[in-house]
């Protein structure tokens, strides 16, 4: 169980610094798509909350809190994305030190949580 535990864990904090390196492609010019950073639902960290943490592991209080921190991280990233759309590029890069403060707690969480089903507290 610890081993299929620490995977799964390993798997979605994969998926989160994925997402990170996506809005920054982004930002940056590249031809990203945009549905994965937009949509929380869509995002491959979003679906691992959807399946795995609000199914196998809602009992946990954190569980409802890193689903809410996720979806603030798309919102953040969607004003970025608006911003550089509207041509402030400069402004839509600086608003990367908020996201950068959101996914450092989204991970925090992560650990937290794997340490809570790990001991059973």
């Amino acid at each position: 169980m610890t081993d299929e535990l620490k995977q799964d864990f390993d798997s979605a904090l994969i998926k989160h610094l994925s997402f990170k390196s996506k809005l920054r492609s982004f930002l940056y010019g590249s031809g990203t798509s945009q549905t994965p950073i937009r949509d929380p639902n869509v995002c491959s960290f979003g679906q691992w909350i959807n399946a795995r943490v609000l199914q196998d592991y809602g009992h946990l209080p954190i569980s409802q809190e890193l689903n809410r921190v996720h979806i603030r991280m798309h919102q953040v990233a969607n004003r970025l994305m608006d911003l550089l759309q509207q041509g402030h590029q400069d402004e839509a890069i600086a608003g990367l030190a908020e996201v950068d403060q959101i996914a450092d707690h989204i991970t925090q969480l992560l650990r937290t949580m794997q340490h809570q089903l790990r001991t059973g507290r």
